[in-house]
């Protein structure tokens, strides 16, 4: 059977393990957003450019089957 100290010491690690974990999933969203924003300026320059080049872009092209 486990004493107290023995259980306070495994919340302990747990309450750290979660922080860490807390940590690392807030820098993930942080990176996340900003490569939304660089693939979404990115699809924008490239229909610029299919604009300028007079192409459809393909989203809106009809896939060859239908």
């Amino acid at each position: 059977m486990m004493g107290s100290v023995d259980l306070e010491e495994r919340v302990a690690h747990l309450i750290r393990a979660v922080e860490d974990l807390s940590d690392v999933v807030a820098r993930q969203a942080g990176e996340i957003a900003g490569l939304e924003r660089r693939v979404r300026l990115l699809m924008e320059r490239a229909a610029e450019e299919e604009a300028l080049r007079g192409e459809a872009p393909e989203a809106n092209v009809r896939p060859p089957h239908w």
